[in-house]
């Protein structure tokens, strides 16, 4: 068992893994940058290392020096949580070759998966249906035009190495093509160090459905259900839910053998997300498989009461998974709001700062993941991630309301900062998000509204909650008896104050 494990990581997810080691006596020690020095991770820590200056690429991304700490510190293993280093095969052969337990994938696993063009190939070997397009790399721009005139427009020219919602572009007619497909490749390249770019049908109206998988080292696997995140902006996740409320039984069962069978066909292990497309008829096409954590995965534990990180820590030991497809039964249904540093009216400009008021919301199955305690600074350096307000309720109506709830309870204030949280009241009153009818499309189209309708509710004092009265007395207090020797003074007549009695000494 692993006893002692570095978190290569910042945020909250990097305090949300501390959580679950001290749950299994697991050992923790936290790296920390020099603006994170003080930060919650470090306070929960057994030990915590300096790893370098405030930006990433010499601190949380230099991997000497975060394999340095490990290796000092007498850590046994690495979690990298989500982004950094956690889908970078070289850190995690590297953590091999030292003798560190990565907590994730094997190395070759992640490389492949890693690459989508190379795992829509090992998917549709593995018969998961795939959009129509190709499964090798488009090496220029016309090998391009002439897949986009085969699949037919519009189509999505996509950065093999991309992920985060980058290094995506649309293409709606022929004329575009050039122009798009050389601008990809250039963002490929200064993103991800990797030009490859690929072709498949852009399906448009479609919804964002991925299903989360966990697998063990002995060859079982097991659907853990799936979530909703159709409610992007320019391919940025805003709002997950789960389940998926628009799917039948049956295709909810099929999506979830799809999943489990890809990840098992390539000898995935540990926590991971197969995600596709599902169009207006129900049809289901795999996308990409993200070989990680992910930021949404509190969703999927609160349908499950799965510790998801726990299972991954134990996976990454060695341990056979304790349940069964069978034993894992959703419940209810969960809703997170990713709560961003961010200003939606600028184009969600980030807008870091001190956080002189951090008022978390409470309540029945309310829960909010954040790695910044009040006074603390969110740092330009990094992302805009404040934390992850999650809730769950029998059923979906019951879920929104007390995610509206929850979102009117939350302050956040400091000088220059702004959140998403009056965006996200907004997008839980609108009528087609309330009726499940948004698509992965619906906020590039209806964001004017959804900002005007969060501005009115950012101007309003509390809205939906009760409006604050002061005290009320019900019942009055009854006055004093008047006693006969101590007749009201009349006017003129003031009394002296009596004087405290002195104690001899």
């Amino acid at each position: 068992m692993i006893s002692r494990l570095l978190i290569a990581n910042r945020g909250e997810i990097a305090v949300r893994i501390a959580r679950a080691c001290r749950e299994l006596g697991v050992e923790v020690v936290a790296v920390h940058s020099t603006s994170d020095r003080n930060s919650a991770v470090v306070a929960l820590a057994d030990e915590s290392v300096h790893i370098g200056p405030p930006a990433p690429r010499r601190s949380y991304l230099h991997v000497p020096n975060i394999v340095e700490a490990a290796l000092r510190s007498g850590a046994d293993a690495i979690h990298p949580g989500y982004g950094f280093l956690s889908e970078d095969p070289d850190f995690a052969e590297i953590c091999a070759a030292e003798g560190l337990t990565f907590v994730g994938p094997p190395p070759a696993v992640m490389q492949q998966m890693g690459n989508k063009a190379t795992a829509r190939r090992l998917m549709a070997d593995a018969g998961l249906p795939l959009l129509p397009g190709v499964v090798e790399p488009v090496r220029t721009a016309e090998e391009g035009r002439q897949i986009a005139a085969r699949i037919g427009y519009p189509v999505i020219i996509k950065a093999a190495a991309g992920g985060g919602g980058r290094g995506m572009t649309v293409v709606s007619a022929e004329r575009d093509f050039d122009y798009a497909f050389t601008a990809t490749r250039a963002t490929a390249r200064a993103v991800f160090r990797d030009p490859t770019v690929y072709v498949e049908r852009y399906l448009p109206r479609a919804r964002h459905v991925e299903v989360q998988v966990l697998c063990d080292s002995h060859g079982n696997g097991v659907s853990l259900g799936e979530r909703d995140c159709s409610l992007q902006r320019r391919h940025q996740k805003l709002l997950e839910e789960g389940p998926a409320a628009h799917l039948t039984p049956e295709q909810r069962t099929e999506l979830g053998r799809l999943a489990v069978h890809g990840a098992l066909s390539v000898g995935y292990t540990g926590a991971g997300t197969m995600e596709f497309l599902v169009d207006g008829s129900g049809a289901a096409y795999f996308m990409e498989m993200n070989a990680r954590i992910q930021v949404e995965h509190p969703v999927t534990e609160l349908l499950t009461g799965i510790d998801l990180v726990r299972e991954q820590i134990l996976v990454a030991a060695g341990r056979r998974l304790p349940f069964r497809q069978e034993d894992v039964v959703p419940r209810g249904a969960a809703i997170e709001c990713r709560i961003n540093a961010e200003d939606p009216t600028r184009g969600f400009a980030p807008a870091p700062g001190r956080l002189d008021v951090l008022q978390v919301p409470d309540g029945p199955w309310t829960r909010f993941d954040t790695g910044y305690r009040q006074g603390d600074t969110v740092s330009p350096d990094y992302d805009s991630l404040l934390g992850k307000l999650v809730v769950w309720a029998p059923d979906r109506d019951q879920a929104i309301r007390r995610m509206d709830r929850a979102l009117a309870e939350m302050r956040v204030e400091g000088p220059g900062v702004h959140t998403t949280i009056a965006l996200h009241r907004a997008l839980l009153r609108d009528p087609d998000v309330v009726a499940d009818r948004h698509d992965v499309q619906f906020l590039d189209r209806a964001l004017p509204e959804v900002l005007a309708s969060a501005a009115d509710l950012s101007d309003s004092l509390a809205p939906g909650l009760p409006t604050a009265r002061g005290s009320l007395q019900l019942v009055q207090t009854p006055a004093e008896p008047t006693r006969p020797d101590s007749p009201t003074p009349t006017e003129g007549q003031i009394p002296c104050q009596t004087r405290p009695s002195l104690s001899p000494t």
